[in-house]
């Protein structure tokens, strides 16, 4: 159980965090967003705040912002649908409530045989479904909508919809989405070093040395910079413990850089054993900076480093072939969660981290469907400086809807097999 809480407190704030870029530079961009769920499925409670219906529904995984006019929000009223409207002292009509329940309401019952709520701003219609009590209003700008679940949002006009931005504004607000996951990665690094009290440097530089250990028998000192071990050079940490891993029970020389001074010694890696393979060991532990800087420093480095990584991935499917092996999908992101919800809570928000920046990169791919996908057609746009026919842009975005379809249920079936099968 503590797993699967865990899964869907973390999957659900990074879907969040994603969904408010969004949300937030549509609002700056002069674009209505009529919706800001959490979760899915039925709405479970709902508010109103700056003109759009915040929801959270009773399915807690993700979430999703609704813009006005974008390809998912569908305004349509279908003539003969049953209404109840109000009207204000204006004479405007501000509610329209085609849900199950608004026959019990008041206001004026109204059939309806034909609404514009995005040009005209207008609704006819007969009331009480008589057909001798034809009825026309005009429709206020800011009106609300009751929809058929109950969901109250705002109509959407023509001057707020997501397609009267500029391209320059669209763009913006597609790639808000992975900006906040980079920004919650950045945060996420930030807070796993002061977790951890400082951030491990990745010098070739000593930072403690165990007692009576390799390193100290062989009279090794803090702060001496291991340079070479063999004829191997180690420039920093990662290819300092590499070589000496390598050596277990093997007879080496290494190179010591003390202060002006350049030694060299002789020694014997501890062989221990880790996943019935043998590793060599000496005894060194990295320096750790500990400055309130360097902190803070990490959170960019960290997340510049590991997108570098996920970014050699991704080319990897270009250079190196093809393999689903190095996807993984909700049930192996479940699949870690576990591995990673028993070491603790810095382990869990450094795995928050990096799978926030998995999720921005990933976004970024220029599949339709994707916010880079979106990013291309705009800028598609405005290389053109004309827009891309409604018609072609749809067919292409299911294309590429339909491409991340098929690719999910083939990593989650890998998942599995990979997981719970094999």
């Amino acid at each position: 159980m503590k797993t699967v809480i865990s899964f869907l407190i973390i999957f659900s704030i990074l879907v969040v965090v994603h969904e408010f870029g969004h949300y937030f530079m549509a609002r700056k961009s002069g674009i209505l967003v009529r919706e800001f769920a959490i979760g899915f499925g039925p709405k479970m409670v709902s508010w109103r705040r700056h003109h759009t219906t915040f929801t959270i529904r009773w399915l807690p995984v993700g979430g999703y912002v609704r813009m006005a006019g974008a390809e998912y929000d569908d305004s349509a009223i279908e003539p003969g649908t049953m209404s109840t409207i109000q009207v204000n002292e204006q004479g405007l009509v501000d509610r329209i409530d085609i849900s199950e329940g608004s026959g019990n309401l008041s206001g004026i019952p109204l059939q309806i045989g034909q609404a514009d709520l995005v040009d005209q701003l207008t609704i006819s219609g007969n009331e009480n479904a008589d057909p001798d009590q034809p009825r026309h209003y005009q429709v206020d700008h800011d009106a609300l909508i009751v929809e058929r679940d109950g969901t109250e949002v705002q109509i959407a006009p023509r001057d707020v919809q997501f397609q009267s931005a500029t391209v320059g504004r669209r763009i913006l607000t597609n790639f808000a989405g992975p900006f906040n996951n980079f920004m919650l990665a950045i945060l996420g690094f930030m807070l796993v070093a002061f977790l951890q009290g400082g951030v491990p440097s990745n010098s070739n530089q000593i930072g403690s040395i165990e007692p009576n250990s390799v390193a100290a028998v062989a009279g090794i000192r803090p702060n001496d910079e291991i340079v070479k071990v063999n004829q191997t050079r180690t420039p920093d940490w990662n290819s300092l413990v590499a070589a000496i891993q390598t050596k277990p029970d093997q007879k080496i020389t290494v190179t010591i850089k003390r202060g002006q001074r350049q030694l060299t010694t002789s020694l014997t890696p501890k062989a221990v054993k880790e996943s019935g393979k043998s590793y060599g060991q000496i005894g060194i532990m990295t320096k750790v900076d500990r400055s309130i800087l360097g902190k803070i420093k990490y959170g960019f480095t960290a997340t510049w480093s590991m997108g570098s990584q996920i970014l050699k991935v991704l080319g990897s499917f270009f250079t190196g072939g093809f393999s689903l092996n190095k996807l993984s999908g909700p049930v192996g992101i479940f699949k870690s969660t576990s591995q990673v919800v028993g070491a603790g809570f810095t382990n869990i928000v450094w795995f928050l981290a990096m799978l926030s920046v998995n999720l921005g990169l990933v976004n970024l791919v220029p599949i339709p469907g994707l916010d880079g996908g979106k990013i291309l057609l705009n800028l598609i746009e405005a290389i053109r400086r004309k827009p891309i026919p409604a018609d072609k842009e749809g067919i292409v975005t299911l294309i590429g809807a339909g491409f991340l379809v098929l690719l999910m249920v083939a990593v989650t079936w890998n998942d599995i097999v990979r997981y719970f099968i094999k």
